[in-house]
C-alpha cells in the first residue's frame, strides 16, 4: 500500500512539474483603429466604435498595439472593456493627435516599464521629424511580466510613414527600431507590432526580417486574407502591411487577419491581426 501511495504521489508531482513547465499562451494583436475622422461618412468613429470594442473583446488579446488611436478612442475602449489598461503619448508628445496606444489585460500582465521614442535623427525629442516625412512617427514600448509565471517580454508598437515617396524613411525608421532592440540581451523576448505601410517581403521588411521572425509566416495555422488594408470595403489589397514580428524562442500556434463585421460596417479600414504564441 505504501509503495502504491508513493508511486501515486510521484506521478502527481511529475504532473504538477510538467504543468509548471508547459508553455503558456500569449495573445498579441495589432490594430490600426482608424482615427476619428469626421469626414468618414457612414464609417465615422461613433458608428463603428462598439463594433471595434466587440472585436477586441471577442478576440481577447493579452496585449494589443494600436495605430491612429486618438485619446478619446483609447478612453472609450477601456471604459467599455475595464479589464484593459492602456498607455502612450501622441506623436506630438501630448494627448493630441495619433497615439501608438498599447492595451493590456491587467489580470494577465504587469507593466514594469514603458516609454516612447521618435523615428527621427533626434529620437528622444517629442514630435521630431526627419527624412522628409510629412508627419512625426514614433514607437511606444512596454516591458511586461506575464502572470503568474513572471516571464518577461518587451513590446514595441509603431506606425511608419505612409506615402509612396517615404520608402527610404521607412527603411531608416526600421534601422532605428532594430538598433533599439539590439540594446537588449538576446535572452529578452521582443514583440514588434505595427502598421508598417510597406508590404511584407519588400525592401523595408528586409531591414528587420533578418533580426525577427514573422508571426504570420511562422504560424502553424492561419486564417483570413493576406492583405490587411481594405478601406472599409471588406476587400483588402494584396499587401500585408500590418505585421507582428518577434525575437523569442516561442512558437506561433495561430495567426488571423480578423474580418468580422456587421453587414457593411467594419470596425476599421484595416483588418486587425492576431497571433497566439506558446511561451515556454
Amino acid at each position: 500500500m505504501a509503495l502504491l501511495q508513493n508511486s501515486s504521489m510521484r506521478r502527481l508531482l511529475l504532473c504538477l512539474l510538467a504543468a509548471s513547465l508547459a508553455a503558456e499562451p500569449l495573445r498579441v494583436m495589432t490594430f490600426n483603429v482608424r482615427y476619428p475622422n469626421p469626414n468618414d461618412g457612414a464609417d465615422v468613429w461613433t458608428a463603428r466604435r462598439d463594433l471595434l470594442v466587440e472585436t477586441v473583446k471577442s478576440n481577447a488579446p493579452d496585449v494589443m498595439g494600436t495605430q491612429e488611436l486618438f485619446y478619446e478612442q483609447g478612453q472609450y475602449i477601456v471604459e467599455k472593456l475595464p479589464e484593459y489598461a492602456w498607455f502612450g503619448l501622441s506623436r506630438r508628445g501630448n494627448q493630441e493627435d495619433e497615439h501608438m496606444g498599447v492595451f493590456y489585460k491587467k489580470d494577465r500582465l504587469n507593466l514594469l516599464d514603458s516609454g516612447n521614442f521618435w523615428l527621427s535623427e533626434t529620437p528622444e525629442k517629442p514630435g521630431s521629424v526627419s527624412w522628409d516625412m510629412s508627419l512625426p512617427r514614433m514607437v511606444t514600448w512596454g516591458l511586461f511580466e506575464i502572470k503568474p509565471s513572471g516571464k518577461r517580454f518587451l513590446h514595441l508598437n509603431t506606425h511608419l510613414a505612409h506615402r509612396d515617396v517615404d520608402e527610404a524613411a521607412r527603411e531608416k525608421s526600421l534601422r532605428l527600431i532594430a538598433s533599439r532592440i539590439a540594446l537588449y540581451d538576446e535572452s529578452m523576448p521582443v514583440v514588434l507590432t505595427g502598421d508598417f505601410n510597406a508590404p511584407a517581403g519588400g525592401p523595408a521588411y528586409g531591414i528587420i526580417a533578418p533580426l525577427m521572425k514573422d508571426a504570420w509566416k511562422e504560424a502553424a495555422e492561419r486564417k483570413g486574407p493576406e492583405g490587411t488594408f481594405h478601406g472599409f470595403r471588406g476587400t483588402p489589397r494584396t499587401s500585408r502591411i500590418d505585421w507582428i514580428l518577434f525575437r523569442a524562442p516561442w512558437t506561433v500556434k495561430y495567426a488571423e487577419a480578423i474580418t468580422s463585421h456587421q453587414g457593411a460596417r467594419y470596425p476599421s479600414d484595416h483588418f486587425p491581426v492576431l497571433a497566439v504564441f506558446d511561451v515556454p
